[in-house]
């Protein structure tokens, strides 16, 4: 019998990118069954369940290092849970099993499932604080952008880089008012915004795709997010960096009780996502980088993407399941 683990090529297993598929595509379809119904809690619930149960099903020594909160904040897939068989290799695991909650439980548009996994030893262990990120896709010379550079030097340089117009250039932001000084200065200078209720993991990613008009990510959203973002550039490629946002006392402990001693560093991409990474998404809802659930008479339809650093293959998976019931709780 050949073990879910098997078909290493050189880092992690490559069979385990498709097993991958399946936790997101569980959980995208347990959270999709409570799209609309204004619960955000529960929705994020039957997410964290379904992933659950396919991640302890994979032949990994898998902890969680990225998840749902600390160990007395989360009852599932908290910060340190060790989850699989424990047979196979160790590895780290980044995971959101409902990223945009609130976006599910109005049925708005770019809610996801998202897993990253890495060789153990080689994720960010980012707490539950805020990062300051920006992002842009690949094909860029290193270090073009810059978290210390303002934003109207980063918009310029990009637009040199393009070789086009500033005006040319759409900037995608997490509309929030902490963002109201960024959105002027883009505005300022003469770039397009492209403002996003939630989800920046998808709009980090949508750097990377010139049909989504996105060229540069910027603002601060979470620091878990910052890690998975990072992860999926990693494999798809593009240039990153983040610095955690420790503004009170409790935030610094926070960052401490996860290894962090320096509060202002500011991280690279590699540095948030090192070694042998894969990372797979699945839509739950509608949206620019993947087509939500579609449950039908006949069986249930998924769009998955799937990527892995090593080789940097991206796939994306279209799926049918004819029968609903395999992603029943067991």
């Amino acid at each position: 019998m050949t073990s879910k683990a098997a078909g290493k090529t050189g880092g992690l297993s490559r069979t385990l990118a498709l097993e991958l598929a399946r936790v997101t595509e569980r959980a995208a379809v347990a959270a999709s069954r409570l799209s609309g119904r204004g619960d955000e809690k529960m929705a994020d619930q039957a997410a964290v369940d379904a992933m659950r149960q396919e991640l302890n099903a994979l032949d990994i020594q898998g902890t969680i290092v990225i998840g749902e909160g600390e160990r007395d904040e989360a009852p599932m897939l908290y910060i340190g849970e060790e989850v699989g068989t424990g047979n196979g290799p160790k590895v780290d695991i980044a995971l959101d099993p409902l990223e945009g909650t609130t976006l599910t439980a109005k049925n708005m548009q770019n809610a996801l499932a998202v897993v990253a996994m890495a060789e153990g030893g080689t994720l960010l262990h980012a707490p539950d604080v805020y990062m300051d990120k920006i992002a842009i896709g690949g094909g860029y010379p290193e270090g073009l952008v810059d978290l210390d550079a303002s934003p109207e030097d980063n918009i310029r340089a990009l637009a040199k880089a393009k070789g086009v117009d500033v005006s040319e250039i759409t900037a995608c932001v997490l509309d929030r008012p902490r963002h109201a000084n960024i959105i002027a200065a883009i505005r300022d200078v003469g770039a397009r915004v492209a403002l996003i209720s939630d989800g920046d993991i998808a709009g980090v990613i949508a750097t990377t795709d010139a049909s989504t008009g996105i060229d540069i990510y910027m603002g601060v959203g979470g620091a878990p997010e910052g890690v998975l973002a990072a992860a999926a550039l990693r494999c798809i490629g593009g240039q990153m960096q983040g610095r955690l946002v420790t503004n009170n006392e409790e935030q610094k402990s926070r960052a401490a009780r996860m290894g962090i001693k320096d509060f202002d560093a500011k991280y690279s991409m590699i540095e948030m996502a090192s070694g042998d990474v894969i990372f797979a998404a699945t839509g739950v809802t509608d949206g620019s980088m993947l087509d939500g659930i579609k449950v039908t008479a006949e069986g249930v339809s998924t769009h998955t993407i799937v990527m892995r650093s090593n080789t940097g293959t991206v796939r994306r998976i279209r799926a049918f399941h004819r029968a609903d019931s395999k992603f029943a709780r067991n």
